[in-house]
């Protein structure tokens, strides 16, 4: 599929007819612009990518942070106010152990420093 000149010439006089003398300039302006972020964009998705590769090397050779499942304590027949007190002082614990577990995940952020 071979574009010679008629056909150039032909597509040029289409789209003067469309956008007129007056308005290429800055259709021409504003195709450049959104070229020029377009590949702005690629490049940070490339960027990203290798970034994301050495993040994933990392954290493959990363030891993971083991939890403890606690069994709940259970009473044979709880009053309903008695289960709401008993779920709220779980969800307590649990909050204080997510805390704990994050502050600690912040401390070896901290300490091994940015990469």
């Amino acid at each position: 599929m071979n574009i010679g000149a008629p056909e150039i010439i032909l597509i040029i006089l289409a789209i003067l007819l469309l956008f007129g003398y007056k308005k290429l300039p800055d259709a021409s302006r504003s195709l450049g612009r959104s070229l020029r972020i377009f590949k702005g964009e690629m490049k940070g998705m490339k960027d990203d990518d290798a970034r994301e590769g050495v993040r994933t090397k990392d954290a493959a050779q990363a030891t993971p942070v083991r939890g403890e499942i606690v069994a709940p304590t259970t009473t044979a027949t709880p009053a309903s106010g008695d289960l709401t007190a008993q779920l709220h002082e779980e969800a307590r614990v649990a909050e204080a152990r997510a805390a704990e577990l994050r502050a600690r995940a912040e401390q070896t952020r901290v300490t091994d420093g940015p990469r």
